[in-house]
């Protein structure tokens, strides 16, 4: 069992591609080569310093991140989440991700709200161990769709005051997939225990296969070896239980109210902006994104940066240079 624990998740990604890299043993579901540790538990002891930055050798698209989150806590398996990830369509089924999380979670088999049960259910009993929200469905899962989902559930415990969050995935890659799972999980670990008025506990993160393609293994040796910053710690989030849903979706077009407070008007300029970025208007793109003023505007302004580089190397290659 590889056991990790840091204040950051910066530190906590450093030391899961050095560990993964170093205990990591060969194998190749779907014949694609890849190093992977059977067993892991990932401690993040300080949850709003959620977002993983190591650059050069590892720089997030905060728009993804943020409109992923959005996606899931909304319910949606609405297919505009591709407009900030394209790679995600080659997993879908007649247009859609079969295995979104966000309508398991919020509308399971039509019937269930499992976050408001959550959450109804802590603030009648706070030492309850029934808090779990479920998203595998074997019902579902078991159909030969492309996308399976790799998380299987959140628990939630209240204990002295604080609550603590475990996610437990049956497959989760290093590179490609726990920067952003971090991020999406660890928001709803904010925002329930705002709900439940206690404090933000520890984040556990529980991974059956935690692994690396090898196309990748390069990468992760330089995110290893690098001298990492700690992740800042991001602005706290709180939202209304009442019209969640409504007040979600009005942040990812970018009508959120002023009154919503800055993190949550900070996340609808972003969207706003990497929206401008996709349609061709780079410099539009670029000044909304100089007045988002906090770790997110500035992620997205590096974001920018390197695709404006990968496009100049492209363009270059191209032209034989």
């Amino acid at each position: 069992m590889l056991a990790l624990t840091a204040a950051s998740a910066n530190d906590l990604y450093a030391m899961v591609c050095r560990e993964v890299l170093a205990r990591g043993r060969r194998t190749a579901p779907r014949g694609m080569q890849t190093t992977e540790v059977l067993g892991a538990h990932l401690r993040l002891t300080e949850p709003r310093r959620r977002f993983i930055a190591v650059p050069p050798a590892r720089v997030l698209n905060p728009a993804f991140a943020v409109a992923e989150a959005l996606w899931i806590l909304s319910g949606s398996d609405e297919p505009w989440i591709f407009n900030y990830n394209r790679s995600l369509e080659q997993y879908a089924d007649d247009g859609r991700l079969q295995g979104a999380y966000g309508p398991r979670m919020r509308r399971w088999h039509d019937e269930v709200d499992q976050l408001a049960h959550v959450r109804c259910l802590l603030m009648r009993d706070p030492d309850s161990r029934q808090a779990v929200i479920q998203l595998y469905d074997p019902q579902r899962d078991t159909r030969g769709h492309r996308d399976v989902p790799c998380t299987l559930n959140y628990r939630f415990f209240v204990r002295r005051g604080r609550l603590d969050m475990h996610t437990t995935m049956r497959s989760n890659d290093v590179w490609l997939g726990l920067p952003y799972d971090l991020f999406t999980a660890t928001i709803l670990h904010e925002l329930m225990a705002g709900w439940l008025n206690v404090e933000v506990g520890t984040y556990h993160h529980h991974v059956d296969s935690l692994h690396l393609y090898a196309q990748h293994d390069q990468a992760a040796a330089e995110v290893a070896a690098s001298v990492v910053e700690p992740s800042p710690v991001m602005a706290a989030l709180s939202a209304p239980t009442d019209g969640f849903t409504d007040f979600l979706t009005s942040v990812v077009n970018s009508t959120v109210s002023q009154d919503a407070g800055a993190p949550w008007r900070n996340m609808a300029a972003l969207l706003a902006s990497y929206r401008v970025w996709n349609a061709g208007d780079r410099p539009a793109a670029r000044a909304l994104a100089a007045g988002i003023d906090d770790d997110l505007g500035e992620a997205l302004r590096g974001w920018y940066t390197r695709l404006t580089r990968l496009s100049s190397l492209s363009a270059a290659t191209a032209g034989g240079l």
